[in-house]
């Protein structure tokens, strides 16, 4: 049975059990559908086999503005093979059934908005969703979602950028749930060859502003090993990895199984980087990412 009735604050739950084993989390993203329903299942099973503690699911949308071409190209494989929004919940719903993971969705406001904010609350729930990420809808303007999904019992997962001004970083961490997406590059998603000293410096930052209340997890860029354990040794309890995941989809069209593989192998490297930096191992690099 789909796990439907998942205990409160499963997430941040996520986040202390690593944290009691001296791990940070790896969160690894995948688009919904893509590049077709079957492949998409066989490909998340392939992270959680190869270590995720997150699963997040994108919701495909049209006009995916946080998104660079990696990802842009994702959604448009699923929207071609009729991907929707419910559609993409039934797929987080058989995942569900089978590991006790917490998922998390990102998705933008107006496919929400289209399918109605309870409506899509209630079914995520239903489908085993425990957080939901939203690209475009500001905090500021989210007191009416943030109160549906608490009802739910869905985590809403604000995102700070490293230009967040310390008032406005107070108010996402006051107002988030399950962690803080820390945006770790200026633009769009997409690989990066190296992370900035800024990264770092903003990690440092949320997390003594978090003050221990909620996890901070970096994206954006993130998508080698090195970048991994660079971040969580900065302070994030974890990092969230996607352009680098669907680029390995993207590659492998024409041979899935031979993706899928490349996928485990993949997240397997990542989630060891998560726990090597604590006794000063070095990792390296083992994954080529594709140009930008």
């Amino acid at each position: 049975m789909p796990s439907t009735f998942h205990n409160e604050d499963r997430i941040e739950a996520r986040f202390r059990e690593l944290r009691s084993h001296g791990e940070g989390a790896l969160v690894a993203y995948l688009t919904g559908g893509d590049p077709d329903p079957k492949a998409f299942l066989a490909n998340s099973t392939a992270l959680l086999e190869g270590g995720a503690d997150i699963v997040e699911v994108g919701i495909p949308f049209s006009d995916p503005i946080a998104d660079g071409p990696v990802i842009q190209a994702s959604s448009m494989r699923a929207l071609s093979q009729g991907a929707t929004p419910v559609g993409i919940l039934g797929l987080i719903r058989e995942l569900s059934s089978q590991f006790p993971v917490p998922f998390v969705v990102l998705s933008y406001y107006n496919p929400i908005l289209a399918m109605g904010l309870d409506r899509f609350l209630r079914k995520a729930r239903e489908s085993g969703v425990d957080g939901i990420v939203v690209p475009d809808l500001p905090v500021e303007e989210s007191e009416e979602f943030r109160n549906l999904a608490l009802k739910h019992n869905i985590d809403n997962i604000y995102l700070a950028a490293l230009n967040t001004s310390p008032t406005r970083l107070r108010t996402i961490l006051d107002k988030s749930k399950g962690f803080v997406y820390l945006v770790s590059l200026y633009g769009v998603t997409g690989p990066r060859d190296s992370l900035s000293p800024q990264v770092l410096d903003a990690v440092k930052t949320v997390k003594s502003m978090a003050s221990g209340r909620i996890p901070v997890s970096a994206g954006f860029g993130i998508s080698q090993p090195e970048h991994v354990s660079s971040v969580i040794q900065s302070g994030a309890d974890g990092a969230i990895v996607g352009s680098a995941l669907v680029g390995i989809v993207g590659r492998h069209l024409e041979d899935p199984d031979r993706g899928a593989e490349e996928l485990q192998r993949t997240v397997r490297e990542l989630k060891r980087a998560t726990k090597e930096f604590r006794s000063g191992t070095t990792v390296r690099p083992r994954i080529k990412t594709p140009p930008i």
